[in-house]
């Protein structure tokens, strides 16, 4: 007998993904990633179509995890919006099979699998590559990504000093009064940078918002926005100077505009890192491109629906 496909409304989702049983999943699956010779884990590089008549792209990011035996698809679509518009910019939808049946087991809403495991894997990046002594945090872009970066961020470290930069002063404002600890405004991303130890980009430009000069040597950048080719949020001279770390090897040669318009050289995946089988370099400037990866879905519907189905 069939099972009957179940739906998990975004707040269902949230109420079962929390960040201390997400990061470890987050961190085995990575590792097994980057393991050349591993087969546990088929993950195509994500595939996207233009939405032209809406400014608008669909990416499908399927994958299956071998160990664990889950098949998963997200389907997410991304569009830029006009400003001051009460659209999202994002929606995610997430499909987890019966592998052996290829029957969707669940159909969830992926807004908080996406904020959550991505803030997660970012926040993964500091623990490896941070600064010793980190008490500055510096995020620009206060959209939802800047919500859950601030969570999980305040969550595992301690900082002297938080401050946001967004580019509307009210955006960065309405941030602030949101969340619960004290958070320093500022209108000038430049002004916002200097000194900072760790700095997380959220933006949805197209154009850089982050240069080298701007940047503390030494400092850990995580760049998150600019998930298209010919989208930048880092300049070259930033790019050039720092010591290049990404989720997946393939999809920053097809995807990041920050490493393909400048013709960076990708120093290592954030799983390779986590096998130890390449270096983390705390004492250079480092940047963590994230484009997120289809099995970082797969992980965190997989620990939704268990937890879900055994408080059934």
């Amino acid at each position: 007998m069939a099972e009957q496909t179940v739906f998990l409304s975004d707040d269902v989702v949230a109420r079962f993904l929390r960040y201390d049983d997400l990061i470890p999943r987050l961190e085995e699956v990575m590792g097994k990633f980057s393991q050349s010779d591993s087969s546990d884990v088929v993950q195509p590089v994500r595939s996207a179509i233009p939405i032209h008549n809406h400014n608008g792209f669909l990416g499908m990011m399927p994958a299956y995890i071998a160990y664990d035996d889950t098949l998963c698809m997200k389907v997410l679509a991304y569009y830029s919006r006009k400003e001051n518009s009460s659209l999202p910019s994002l929606k995610a939808t997430v499909l987890l099979f019966n592998p052996e049946y290829g029957t969707i087991t669940a159909i969830m809403d992926g807004t908080d699998i996406t904020l959550k495991r991505t803030a997660a894997v970012s926040a993964i990046s500091a623990k490896l590559l941070m600064p010793a002594q980190s008490d500055v945090l510096c995020i620009i872009g206060c959209g939802d990504q800047a919500v859950s970066h601030y969570e999980i961020f305040t969550q595992l470290f301690s900082f002297k000093e938080v401050r946001v930069c967004s580019r509307r002063l009210e955006t960065a404002e309405r941030f602030a009064a949101g969340v619960p600890g004290p958070v320093k405004v500022f209108s000038s991303a430049k002004e916002a940078v200097h000194g900072a130890d760790i700095i997380i980009t959220l933006t949805t430009s197209s154009e850089p918002v982050l240069f080298g000069e701007w940047v503390k040597p030494g400092a850990h950048v995580a760049a998150v926005g600019a998930c298209r080719p010919d989208w930048r949020e880092l300049d070259d001279v930033l790019i050039r100077d720092a010591v290049i770390y990404v989720d997946s090897r393939d999809g920053a040669a097809l995807e990041s505009g920050d490493i393909i318009l400048s013709g960076a050289e990708v120093f290592a995946e954030l799983g390779e890192v986590l096998n130890g089988t390449r270096p983390a370099f705390r004492n250079k400037t480092t940047v963590f491109k994230s484009l997120g990866m289809g099995i970082q879905d797969a992980v965190s519907a997989k620990l939704v629906f268990d937890k879900w189905k055994s408080s059934q």
